[in-house]
């Protein structure tokens, strides 16, 4: 089927198929592989545009995702981000316990504690929800991405190593000129 060459009106109705001879095979074949010679030649006299990782490193975008850093004081156990991760790869843990009160002559409250927070990046799809649902803002996207491991079980990230790579967390750039302020919490 593949030499066959198909003739005929738009309809279809009187199409005809015949063979394409050898002479017209080679009579459209010889000028594509000029062109794409053409490309190639063209191509090798440029200079290459490859950075030499791990010995030169490309500069990132400002706000470029890489890893989620954790900011452990700010992590009320809420499982917010947990319940919301598609992939189910963030393991939380915590215990109530009491605090004293805001107020003199207030009562005990209750508090929640971290005591476990872990992120599977081997089943972690980078897709940002739980950033986007932490309501305290215990969470946040570092430009961090050299953390790779001979062993998959070694991608499990505890709050320790989530809390060291809170340090590169870039700031966060001021609002536009004309941008509406967000309401202040009360």
């Amino acid at each position: 089927m593949a030499n066959e060459e198909i003739t005929g009106n738009d309809q279809g109705s009187d199409r005809e198929v015949r063979q394409a001879s050898p002479a017209n095979r080679r009579r459209f074949r010889i000028p594509g592989i000029i062109k794409g010679l053409s490309v190639t030649f063209r191509t090798m006299m440029q200079p290459a545009v490859t950075v030499q990782y791990p010995h030169e490193k490309e500069e990132l975008a400002p706000r470029a995702r890489g890893v989620i850093a954790l900011k452990e004081e700010n992590c009320t156990s809420c499982m917010l981000c947990s319940r919301s991760c598609p992939d189910w790869c963030i393991y939380i843990e915590g215990h109530k316990t009491k605090a004293p009160p805001r107020r003199e002559g207030g009562k005990e409250r209750s508090v929640n504690i971290l005591d476990r927070f872990d992120i599977d990046y081997g089943l972690c799809m980078y897709c940002g929800i739980c950033v986007e649902v932490c309501p305290f803002d215990a969470l946040f996207w570092s430009p961090e991405f050299e953390y790779s491991e001979f062993r998959i079980a070694n991608l499990l990230h505890d709050k320790d190593k989530l809390g060291e790579w809170m340090e590169t967390v870039p700031e966060v750039e001021p609002l536009e000129s004309g941008a509406v302020q967000p309401k202040a919490k009360k």
